[in-house]
């Protein structure tokens, strides 16, 4: 919305700045971690007044009772811990687009999405909390949800010439060719369907420590606002030899926005924290890093980026491989961060040195930019 003030830079010219995306993107992350510290406490205090507590798991989700009581006696601090609290993040990303970011297909797809998807995760919270059900949404609704929200999505896209010509392709790692220039519209589904819901379902599988799912998210947002400010830059672009989007840096924006309500976030869910994210945030925060590497055709790029959600979700596919057809656990619980955990680390130490290892990777992904 403020982004059409640079029409007006005739009559005052400082006005020109709100044609850059550079100064919206730092405006609107401001805005949302402005937004994000002042109306938090008062959407935590509602909660409280809510009750919005998960219900505990029962022992038949870890599988061993003797593994879940070790747990529960580690997290007996966190048993009243406020959780919902994605839902400020959530509202904090929609006031900055609405306000900073300029509307085009990319930006409002993208954005429409991840609120999509935070509307499933409410639900999900709502059940656990209200009903007391410690599944929330049945994972066969929410694969259900996920595949519609992805077909509606490519639906749109695909209907614009310019654009779907552009999204349809497979870009990997480390080469300057395309892997695949089109990919039939079924697969097309299919490989979008996948990433995400992956990703999505990955950075709620790592949100299980104070901090680490919103610490990680950020480092990964931040990195991707990099690689779509150079996607839409046509000098950048074929510097680095990556396919041109025209108007995909308004995504930039959107980055920072869902990064700086991120950092308000962790303001207050740094260890101990005071309030939990739920599904509400891990599943729009996932959307949205899905939608980025999606559309500038860097999703394989996302399993470096993001190999912290990649590990996490591995290693719950791992354990329940292992103890469907060995009857044998890979590790003392997964997600790994627990295993960690049962093994002796203290929980800071575990979520420092997960953010480090993102930290880590997110230079190594930038790095694929120029390596081709």
């Amino acid at each position: 919305m403020l982004y059409y003030l640079c029409l007006l830079e005739s009559i005052c010219g400082p006005l020109r700045l709100f044609r850059y995306v550079t100064f919206r993107s730092a405006m609107g992350c401001v805005t949302a971690l402005l937004w994000g510290l002042w109306i938090s406490p008062k959407i935590f205090k509602w909660l409280q007044r809510l009750n919005a507590i998960n219900t505990e798991r029962t022992a038949e989700v870890f599988e061993v009772k003797s593994v879940f009581n070790q747990l529960e006696q580690l997290h007996q601090g966190k048993k009243h811990t406020t959780s919902m609290g994605g839902v400020a993040i959530v509202l904090g990303v929609l006031i900055t687009a609405l306000l900073w970011m300029k509307p085009n297909v990319y930006s409002c797809s993208a954005l429409v999405v991840g609120l999509l998807m935070g509307v499933l995760g409410l639900t999900d919270d709502l059940l656990k909390v209200k009903c007391k059900n410690a599944r929330g949404v049945s994972s066969h609704v929410k694969w259900l949800a996920q595949g519609l929200v992805t077909l509606g999505l490519l639906y749109f896209l695909l209907r614009i010439p310019e654009v779907g010509s552009k999204i349809d392709g497979l870009q990997l790692p480390f080469f300057k060719h395309p892997w695949v220039t089109t990919l039939p519209p079924m697969l097309l589904f299919l490989f979008w369907f996948f990433v995400i819901s992956g990703t999505s379902n990955g950075v709620n599988l790592t949100d299980g420590m104070d901090g680490l799912a919103i610490g990680c998210s950020v480092i990964v947002l931040l990195t991707y606002s990099i690689v779509t400010y150079c996607t839409g830059n046509i000098n950048f672009s074929h510097y680095l030899n990556i396919p041109y989007l025209r108007g995909v840096e308004e995504l930039t924006v959107l980055c920072w926005g869902v990064a700086g309500a991120g950092i308000a976030f962790l303001w207050f869910n740094t260890y101990p924290a005071e309030i939990f994210m739920g599904d509400t945030g891990s599943l729009a925060i996932g959307t949205w890093i899905a939608c980025v590497a999606l559309i500038t055709q860097q999703a394989f790029t996302l399993v470096i980026i993001g190999f912290v959600f990649v590990i996490e979700t591995l290693s719950v596919i791992l354990q329940l491989t292992s103890l469907k057809l060995f009857h044998k656990r890979c590790f003392k619980l997964a997600p790994i961060h627990h295993h960690f955990e049962l093994s002796g680390l203290s929980e800071p130490k575990i979520v420092v040195r997960f953010w480090i290892i993102s930290v880590l990777c997110a230079l190594m992904g930038l790095m694929t930019l120029k390596l081709r």
